[in-house]
């Protein structure tokens, strides 16, 4: 098989194109998956045993089913009980609410590396729960927490990939769109996996960088 050079670029502007799409697709999932993820950290800290129970359940559902399905789920089965949404918002509510979970077990983690001491301080200093999460606990979770948020926001940007089938125009439809007209899909897979290795080297880079100074301002 001839390398097509010219198939290669010319896919190029496209797929950037979509890539936007992508991308924020993925950082809306984040940042509501991180709301959703401190949100299940509090309520699961509150050791309230009906309510674990419920969380528990809804977690072994997201963690033992592939997130296609829910994906399908959102786009498909939603309509039935009347709510009808987007391509593009069915993909980024099914896949912010997976991902919240995993960001609940980061988070839950985090939540190790804080000494049992400093939450006793800050009760025995008239601190009520609301201040001792927000100013003691949450702002330490983030923090150590980042390398890890990172990486789950990697983990997104490969996710939106699975979108394509619920037909949001992403990196991987305007992929098949493009090897549909040119019948050159090794060039056009190949710039489509250039772009999402550059996406999360970025994403990497960035992350460090905020990692550093994180750490800097910690001390």
């Amino acid at each position: 098989m001839n390398f097509d050079a010219s198939a290669f670029v010319s896919a190029l502007p496209k797929l950037l194109a979509a890539g936007r799409v992508s991308l924020a697709i993925a950082l809306t999932a984040m940042v509501l998956a991180i709301i959703g993820g401190l949100l299940l950290t509090v309520l699961r800290a509150l050791k309230w045993s009906p309510l674990s129970a419920v969380i528990a359940a809804l977690r072994s559902v997201i963690f033992g089913v592939p997130l296609l399905v829910l994906i399908f789920v959102a786009y498909y089965v939603l309509p039935a009980v009347g709510l009808n949404l987007a391509p593009e918002v069915a993909g980024v509510l099914a896949i912010a609410t997976s991902s919240a979970f995993f960001v609940s077990e980061i988070f839950r983690g985090g939540l190790t590396a804080i000494p049992a001491g400093q939450v006793e301080a800050a009760a025995a200093l008239g601190l009520g729960a609301a201040a001792i999460w927000g100013r003691v606990v949450l702002p330490q979770v983030l923090r150590v927490s980042v390398p890890a948020l990172v990486n789950e926001f990697t983990i997104l940007v490969k996710a939106t990939a699975l979108l394509s089938a619920i037909t949001v125009t992403d990196v991987m439809r305007t992929t098949q769109q493009i090897y549909a007209v040119n019948y050159r899909p090794f060039e056009t897979l190949l710039a489509a996996a250039l772009l999402y290795v550059s996406v999360n080297l970025l994403a990497s880079r960035a992350g460090a960088f905020v990692e550093r100074r994180v750490a800097l301002a910690a001390r």
